[in-house]
C-alpha cells in the first residue's frame, strides 16, 4: 500500500475514497495533481476547512500537487444542504469574498517548486460559458434519475429544491474536467458530504474522456456526543483573526474534549506517530495536566495565526487568572479577553465611574452586591489582578485596560468583567 494513504488512513483523513487500491497504485506512480475546492459563503474559512487545507498541504509534502479551487462562480450559485435553499449574495459580495479567501489559503501549501501550489477561480472557465453550451456539452452526461437520488437532494424534495441548487453538482463536476484538462489533475478532495459531487465528476471525465480519476473524502468532524465539531456558544471558529481572535481560538482547542482530543491532533498537528504516542501515554498517566489539549492548541495555533500569536493567547490566558500582567495586553488581546468572559456592559452616570461592589455584582463573579462587600472583606476580590481591600472602592480611570475595561475576580478561578460605556 502507499505510505501516504496508509498514513492519511491512521490520521484519520479517509472517511472513503474511490478504489483504494488504483488510487494507492496512482500515488505510487510520481506526482499527483490534486484539488479542493472551497466556496465563497463568507468572508472567511473556518476550522472546518483548515482538515482541508492541511490535507492539501500533507499531499504537498509527500511530493504531489495540490491546487486550491476558490468557487467564484459555484459561490453564486450554493451547494445544496440539508435545511433549505442558501441565500444567494450579490455578484459583488462574492467577488470580495473569492480574493479574501485567496489570500487565507496561501500560508497553507507552498506555490514553489516543481509540485507548487497554484490558487483557480472556476468563475474563469465557467463565466464565459453560454446557457446552450452547459446543457448541451454538461447537462448530456448527467442522469437526472441518479441527480434525484443523491441524499441532499431526496430529502429536500418534500419542502422543494431550486433548479440553481438542484444542478451545483454539474458545475462542480465541470470544474474537475476542466482542471483534469488544463492540469493534469487526477485527484479530488473534500470533506464526506461531497461525495456525490466528486463521484458525479469523477464520472463525467471517464464518460467523456475515458480517463480514471480518483476522489478522497474525509470525515465530518464530531464531538463525543455526536454533535457538531468547530461550534461554539459564540459561533463558528474562524480563521480570520478579526472574526475569531488568537485568544479564542487558542482556548477553543484548550477546551477539547478528553474522548476526542488525540483523533484532532492526529489531524490538525504535524507531530510524528512517535510524538503522539508519547502524548497519548502522557496525557493518560496525568489528564489532570491537559497536556494533549496544550499541543493542540499551540499547533493549531502556531499553524493559522504564527508563534507570537499564540505566545500573547497564553499570556492572556495566564494574566487573566492572575499570573500575568493584564496592562501589557494589547487592545485587540483585552477585547477579546472581554469577550470570552462574556463580559456585562455598565453604563457611567454623570462620568463617575461604577463602585467595584457593582463592578463586581455586574460582572456577575457573585450573586449579589452584599456577597461583592463580602469577598471584599474577606480579600477575595481582584480588579485587574490588584486586590481590593475597601468594600466603598470606586473603579478609577488609570485602572481601566485599553480606557474601558476591567476584570474582576473572585479568588483564583471565577473571572467575569464590565465594559464601561457612556
Amino acid at each position: 500500500m502507499n505510505a501516504l494513504l496508509d498514513d492519511l488512513t491512521w490520521r484519520g483523513f479517509v472517511a472513503d475514497s474511490t478504489d483504494r487500491d488504483a488510487l494507492a497504485a496512482h500515488l505510487d506512480a510520481g506526482m499527483v495533481t490534486s484539488y479542493v475546492g472551497f466556496d465563497p459563503t463568507a468572508r472567511s474559512l473556518h476550522i472546518g476547512h483548515l482538515m482541508q487545507l492541511i490535507l492539501a498541504r500533507r499531499l504537498q509534502q509527500a511530493g504531489h500537487r495540490p491546487l486550491l479551487l476558490i468557487g467564484g462562480s459555484t459561490g453564486l450559485i450554493g451547494d445544496p444542504k440539508m435545511t433549505g435553499e442558501r441565500v444567494m449574495n450579490t455578484k459583488e459580495t462574492v467577488s470580495a469574498w473569492v480574493a479574501s479567501l485567496a489570500e487565507q489559503t496561501k500560508k497553507y501549501v507552498s506555490f514553489e517548486g516543481e509540485n507548487g501550489s497554484r490558487i483557480v477561480n472556476n468563475l474563469d472557465w465557467t463565466g464565459p460559458l453560454s446557457a446552450l453550451d452547459f446543457l448541451r456539452d454538461i447537462g448530456k452526461h448527467f442522469s437526472v434519475n441518479r441527480m434525484l437520488a443523491r441524499d441532499v437532494v431526496a430529502r429536500r424534495l418534500e419542502d422543494g429544491i431550486s433548479y440553481t441548487e438542484f444542478s451545483y453538482v454539474l458545475l462542480q463536476s465541470f470544474d474537475y474536467a476542466e482542471l483534469h484538462r488544463l492540469y493534469g489533475c487526477t485527484l479530488q478532495t473534500g470533506a464526506q458530504d461531497q461525495w456525490g459531487n466528486i463521484t458525479a465528476g469523477a464520472d463525467y471525465i471517464r464518460r467523456t474522456t475515458g480517463d480514471i480519476v480518483h476522489g478522497l473524502v474525509t470525515p465530518l468532524l464530531t464531538k463525543a456526543d455526536g454533535t457538531k465539531f468547530g461550534k461554539t456558544e459564540g459561533g463558528t471558529v474562524w480563521l480570520d483573526p478579526e472574526l475569531t481572535s488568537p485568544y479564542a481560538f487558542h482556548q477553543f482547542w484548550l477546551n477539547a474534549e478528553d474522548a476526542k482530543v488525540m483523533d484532532y491532533l492526529k489531524i490538525f498537528s504535524f507531530r510524528s506517530h512517535d510524538e503522539l504516542a508519547e502524548l497519548a501515554e502522557q496525557t493518560e498517566q496525568a489528564p489532570y495536566k491537559r497536556l494533549a489539549q496544550r499541543a493542540l492548541a499551540d499547533d493549531v495555533t502556531d499553524l493559522v495565526h504564527g508563534v507570537e500569536a499564540r505566545k500573547a493567547a497564553d499570556e492572556a490566558a495566564r494574566a487573566l487568572f492572575g499570573r500575568g500582567e493584564l496592562a501589557a495586553l494589547d487592545d485587540a488581546t483585552i477585547s477579546a479577553v472581554m469577550g470570552e468572559v462574556k463580559a456585562t456592559e455598565v453604563s457611567t452616570r454623570d462620568g463617575e465611574l461604577p463602585t467595584v461592589v457593582d463592578a463586581l455584582a455586574a460582572s456577575g463573579v457573585v450573586a449579589s452586591k452584599s456577597a461583592a462587600r463580602r469577598t471584599i472583606q474577606e480579600g477575595g476580590a481582584y480588579v485587574n489582578n490588584a486586590k481590593v481591600t475597601d468594600p466603598d472602592a470606586r473603579l478609577s480611570a488609570d485602572q481601566l485596560l485599553a480606557g474601558r475595561y476591567a476584570v474582576l475576580r473572585r479568588g483564583k478561578k471565577t473571572v467575569g468583567g464590565v465594559i464601561l460605556t457612556r
